[in-house]
């Protein structure tokens, strides 16, 4: 699957979980950029998030952050 700009959104909100806790989430504002409201509810829709505005990492959700975070450390090294 190639990558493209809205994969790279959706990977940069799994990116800002804390993933040494459940018990901290994310709130995505409406003022928020567009693209940013936009991956938040395609995560959602993919059962990946809890809400459509952030919310917590559901069980798939927090492997998939857990996968981006170890990219995203392997490709800033």
């Amino acid at each position: 699957m190639p990558y493209n700009m809205q994969i790279g959104d959706e990977i940069n909100i799994l990116a800002r979980y804390n993933l040494s806790t459940t018990q901290e989430g994310l709130k995505i504002h409406s003022s928020a950029e567009s693209n940013v409201i936009e991956a938040a509810q395609r995560l959602f829709d993919k059962d990946l998030i809890t809400q459509a505005d952030g919310g917590y990492l559901t069980t798939l959700g927090r492997k998939a952050a857990e996968h981006a975070q170890d990219l995203l450390l392997i490709i800033n090294s």
